[in-house]
């Protein structure tokens, strides 16, 4: 029992972070009905950043909770950016264009920031400083530390800010309307393409943020970390029903909890087997995901 418990807390904080990525994959895919495959590069990205935060207010051991804080806005803010010039210089552009040409566009984004970070480091790990060292809130058989806590919290924080965000203001309302229909959110004055831009913005803000509590969950960071972690919280945003902000976050915390019961009770090499066979499952069942519903395509 006590086993399964400790496994329970290891993925509900492994999934606090992978429902961040997801919902960027969700959030961007839902308005714009594109797979940003450079996200996982983009969440690669924060954890740099954030990486770089601690190193100069030099934190080395035990929960400096302001530094972390400190982290966490950078690398969002980083990404934030990062995401915008992306999403303005490669994908908006191709709008217009057939999909495969913004699908080509980014796989190729992807590959650039993985090798541009690649070269910038020169392809080292990096470790993060122990910057979550603050001792435990329960031991024994069963151990839950303040970093696990902190973690959770700052996702629950976040995600609980976009809900608010999408559902209680005009720019959320805005966005669920460019969701539905581009064309009659465009006649109903809507700017389209600043509109996407912010959608961009706050996806990638969301991912770089998540990039900064991975590293300080795992410490070890590198340049090609992004796309297995990318990989996984794709998977949630699809099981979830891409485009579905509640269900993309339960099944990010899912993810997260197959994730650690699995390496705990099978082995770490079958975990993204039992990942992958579980989304081939349920799209099989279920093709719009759990939570999805069937959407007209417009052309």
């Amino acid at each position: 029992m006590s086993e399964f418990v400790q496994y329970l807390v290891n993925g509900l904080t492994i999934g606090a972070f992978l429902a961040l990525i997801a919902l960027g994959y969700s959030m961007i895919y839902g308005v714009v009905r594109l797979i940003n495959f450079a996200h996982g590069d983009v969440f690669m990205i924060g954890a740099f950043a954030g990486f770089g935060t601690l190193t100069t207010l030099g934190v080395t051991g035990g929960t400096a909770l302001p530094a972390i804080i400190a982290a966490v806005v950078v690398g969002a803010l980083t990404t934030g950016v990062v995401g915008t010039g992306i999403a303005k210089v490669a994908y908006v552009p191709l709008l217009s264009s057939p999909r495969l040409a913004i699908l080509i566009a980014a796989i190729g984004v992807s590959l650039a920031l993985e090798e541009g970070v690649k070269v910038l480091t020169d392809a080292r790990f990096k470790s993060y400083p122990h910057a979550l060292d603050g001792g435990r809130i329960f031991s024994g058989a069963v151990h839950v530390t303040w970093g696990q806590l902190t973690l959770v919290l700052l996702s629950v924080v976040l995600m609980a800010g976009l809900w608010l965000f999408v559902t209680r203001t005009v720019t959320g309302t805005a966005m669920r309307a460019l969701a539905m229909d581009r064309d009659a959110a465009r006649l109903q004055g809507i700017n389209v393409e600043r509109l996407i831009l912010t959608t961009f913005f706050i996806g990638s803000m969301l991912a770089g943020a998540a990039g900064v509590m991975y590293g300080l969950y795992y410490v070890q960071i590198s340049f090609g970390m992004g796309f297995l972690i990318g990989l996984r919280a794709f998977t949630a945003a699809v099981l979830g029903g891409i485009g579905n902000l509640p269900g993309t976050m339960v099944a990010g915390v899912a993810i997260g909890l197959v994730q650690s019961f699995s390496a705990g009770y099978v082995s770490s090499r079958w975990t993204d087997v039992i990942i992958f066979g579980l989304l081939i499952a349920v799209l099989a069942l279920r093709p719009t995901g759990l939570f999805g519903e069937r959407v007209v395509e417009r052309a």
